[in-house]
């Protein structure tokens, strides 16, 4: 692939970065994806693995096929041959009628077998027979079926030491193994680093209206350093939580916000194996996802809403000391540089924030609380509990 054709790839994936390890990786799926070999993907958690079986099935001649996509370290292990493979009505507790599995569902497709490391030994035996001869037999049948689907595994674990544990089937890893492209960890790619938190930071800053976050070169110097165990899911995370936290609302011609490395370390956890990346130390939580999603999206939403207070007061006080300039067209949007205090200051709980974004989101959708919890980023189960404990 010429540069021009591996850029147009990277923008249709959006994939950022140039490094070489990168670049040979996605060349590689290209290059092998006309064909039906079986591929493994390997690389750390959080590297971008999921994107190298889509650019596969993409450029293959089964991209009219169905592509599908399974965790399967996140099925549990009494029900994955069911998943997989299917199941005939009555054949365990539960069964209540019969059921296609992903193979059969993705015949003439493309089927991605995430965490492949975490089957079981008889799923193991089970795949394996799929990979040699297209046959697989439903859970509670004695029928021998057949498909034709292109297996794509990833794993994040070193197959070859699970095979020497006896962990994993050693003709499955040789199965699976007839292509290997291995994803470059995100400290295998210094240059990149900055390329990336530009981007999220500058996704999120454009999607709630702030001003765009710019390192100085002690703190570009110092994400570089840092060895992102997360890689990029961590890295997107720390951009996301830096802009929220440390930008405001464009105001003027403040477009801009520089961060430095005293501001930049309070997101970049210590190498410390017993450090918890947080802002400040607390004990330990069984606080949900979706209950710190909420929460987060509280917090910015209440200080975006003190900063359009201080927008009124500045505005109504550049009225009282010149009445003859009025721009109305900027004045819901844009905010004067310095602005003055609110007469009033909110305090509210996390609970009242929480019950204050939920009336709000409800009153925007008309009550449907389906939409409302997507506005809100939870779910309609978190959404419907919060609305019981009021």
């Amino acid at each position: 692939m010429d540069s021009q054709e591996l850029q147009k790839l990277k923008n249709k994936f959006d994939i950022i970065g140039n490094d070489p390890a990168l670049n040979r990786a996605l060349e590689t799926a290209v290059a092998i994806a006309p064909t039906n070999l079986t591929v493994l993907i390997t690389g750390e958690s959080g590297v971008g693995k999921e994107n190298i079986p889509k650019i596969i099935h993409q450029n293959s001649l089964r991209k009219s096929g169905k592509y599908l996509a399974v965790n399967c370290g996140a099925i549990p292990e009494g029900t994955i041959n069911a998943e997989l493979f299917g199941h005939e009505k009555g054949s365990f507790t539960g069964a209540i009628a019969e059921r296609k599995g992903y193979f059969e569902v993705a015949d003439g497709g493309t089927l991605f077998l995430d965490e492949i490391g975490e089957l079981p030994k008889d799923t193991q035996a089970m795949l394996l027979r799929v990979l040699q001869d297209g046959e697989f037999i439903k859970v509670g049948s004695s029928k021998v079926e057949k498909t034709d689907v292109r297996v794509i595994a990833a794993t994040n674990i070193n197959l070859m030491h699970a095979v020497s544990t006896g962990k994993f089937r050693e003709d499955l890893f040789y199965r699976l193994n007839a292509v290997q492209i291995t994803m470059p960890s995100l400290r295998e790619r210094k240059d990149d680093i900055y390329l990336l938190f530009r981007k999220f930071s500058s996704d999120f800053s454009e999607r709630y209206g702030m001003r765009k976050v710019n390192l100085t070169h002690d703190a570009i110097a110092m994400l570089r350093d840092y060895r992102w165990p997360g890689n990029i899911r961590q890295l997107k995370n720390a951009a996301e939580s830096l802009t929220a936290l440390e930008s405001t609302s464009i105001s003027g011609d403040e477009h801009r916000i520089e961060i430095d490395t005293e501001t930049l370390s309070k997101y970049i956890p210590k190498d410390d194996p017993n450090a918890l990346p947080a802002l400040v130390s607390a004990p330990q939580s069984s606080m949900s996802s979706d209950d710190k999603q909420m929460i987060v999206k509280a917090l910015l939403d209440l200080k975006q809403e003190v900063d359009r207070l201080k927008s009124i007061v500045a505005s109504n006080t550049i009225k009282q000391a010149e009445p003859q300039i009025q721009e109305p067209e900027e004045v819901e949007w844009q905010e004067p540089e310095h602005k003055e205090e609110p007469q009033e200051n909110r305090t509210l709980s996390i609970q009242e924030i929480e019950k204050e974004n939920i009336a709000r989101a409800l009153e925007k959708f008309g009550g449907n609380r389906k939409l409302a919890a997507e506005a809100l980023g939870i779910s309609e189960r978190t959404l419907y509990r919060r609305l019981k404990n009021e």
